[in-house]
């Protein structure tokens, strides 16, 4: 039975890698980011674009993904980087919402938001960089 659960959780973590072929990093339309500042903005070390403060904000079903493709690391690694920069620093980590559809409203209502999605966006939002994951 141990070894079915195993089986079975190794299946679901190759099926959940495969539907996700591409990440596509977003923005509100009036933020300007480069691509080669995603992973600072993340992990709270750009802060402005411009007069505006960024908003990162992470996707939960595929932030692992996200983690591991663009910050090139472990979920419990960027917890204690967010926890230390929140003592240290008073910085407010991303907030992490349910989906697709949460992170897109709220990249297109907040200036300076900038998030990730496992779908085409629409073209309300800006396109920062596309993310190949496989």
């Amino acid at each position: 039975m141990k070894t079915f659960r195993m089986l079975a959780a190794a299946v679901g973590l190759f099926a959940a890698g495969a539907a996700h072929a591409e990440l596509y990093v977003i923005a509100n339309p009036s933020t300007q980011i480069a691509p080669g500042d995603i992973r600072d903005v993340f992990l709270g070390n750009k802060q402005f674009s411009g007069g505006t403060k960024l908003v990162p904000i992470d996707n939960g079903p595929v932030q692992d993904v996200f983690l591991a493709t663009t910050l090139k690391m472990e979920a419990s690694r960027y917890n204690t980087i967010w926890t230390k920069k929140s003592f240290r620093e008073g910085l407010v980590p991303p907030t992490v919402k349910s989906g697709d559809t949460d992170v897109l409203e709220f990249v297109r209502k907040t200036p300076g938001a900038i998030g990730y999605v496992a779908s085409p966006p629409p073209t309300s939002v800006s396109i920062v960089h596309i993310i190949h994951t496989f």
